[in-house]
């Protein structure tokens, strides 16, 4: 489908901070919590859109699995 361009740090910060802008959606009641979807979805799926048109990959050679079609 995609060739991941998410690598394993890259994926930490983005649940953390996934949860954190969640967790604080919940706090303050408010209905921008449910941006953290966003960083959540793309780190577990490891593909970035926003990377692709500049060619940015925090993926290393031997941390990310090859797939090709």
């Amino acid at each position: 489908m995609f060739k991941p361009n998410i690598g394993k740090v890259d994926r930490i910060v983005r649940i953390a901070i996934g949860l954190a802008i969640i967790i604080a959606g919940i706090l303050y009641q408010s209905w921008w919590g449910a941006i953290g979807i966003v960083p959540l979805f793309t780190a577990t799926i490891r593909w970035c859109p926003g990377y692709v048109p500049f060619g940015i990959s925090t993926c290393g050679k031997d941390t990310c699995e090859k797939r090709d079609g």
